[in-house]
Order: C-alpha cells, then structure tokens, then sequence
C-alpha cells in the first residue's frame, strides 16, 4: 500500500513539477512569459483588493512574484513527493495566493462568456 500511496503522490506532484520546471527555464531577466501574463492581472486584482478594503497593495517587481512560486512548487511538490506535510502546505498556499489572481471571473459581467470559463476554472 505504501508504493501506491507514493505513485499517487508522484503522479500529483508532477504536475506542480511539470510546471515549476517550465517557468524556471522561462525566467529570464524579466520573468518570462508568466511575469507578462501576471502583471496586468495583479495590477487589477490589487486595485479591487484596494477598492473593497481600502487596503493598499504594496508595488514590487512581478519577477519575484513568479519566483515565488516556482520555488513554492516546486520545493512544495518535491516534500509533498516524499511524504511532508510542509509541501503540502506550500502547494496549498500557491493555490490560496496565485488562483484568485490568475482566474479573475469577478472582473467579468455574468453575461460574458469569460466569466464563465474563469469561474470553471477558478472552480476545479
């Protein structure tokens, strides 16, 4: 039983992996294509955040944003792999922090066709 508890951790954790692993070698100077696709999205979810809690976003570069979480998946998945509860904390807190920013639905009228597939995906 312990193999296919391990096979099953290997088999979830490859995809954080998978991912990890696709946006380190697309870092670069600037973050790569996931600062460029991050930026606007932060940038609107700081200003609802702000107009919801007149609480004020500080700015910082969005590089070090998506260095983050590389280094929370993948260090996360590599501890989830063998068996920590650490990992999987951090695989839950990238999930907690980056999936409201990146599937945005409530920036979108109910009526819009974007809505409806952010909220399926923000939802799965």
């Amino acid at each position: 039983m312990a193999l296919v508890s391990f096979i099953g951790r290997v088999l979830f954790a490859s995809v954080f992996i998978l991912s990890a692993w696709q946006e380190f070698n697309e870092f670069g100077v600037d973050g790569g294509p996931a600062a460029k696709e991050l930026r606007p999205k932060f940038n609107v979810f700081s200003k609802t955040v702000s107009s919801h809690t007149g609480l004020q976003v500080p700015e910082f570069d969005i590089k070090y944003v998506v260095a983050a979480a590389v280094a929370f998946k993948g260090v996360g998945s590599i501890l989830f792999t063998f068996g920590s509860t650490i990992g999987a904390y951090l695989l839950v807190l990238h999930q907690l922090i980056l999936t409201p920013i990146v599937y945005d639905f409530y920036n979108y009228d109910t009526e819009k066709n974007e809505f409806g597939l952010l909220f399926t995906k923000f939802s799965q």
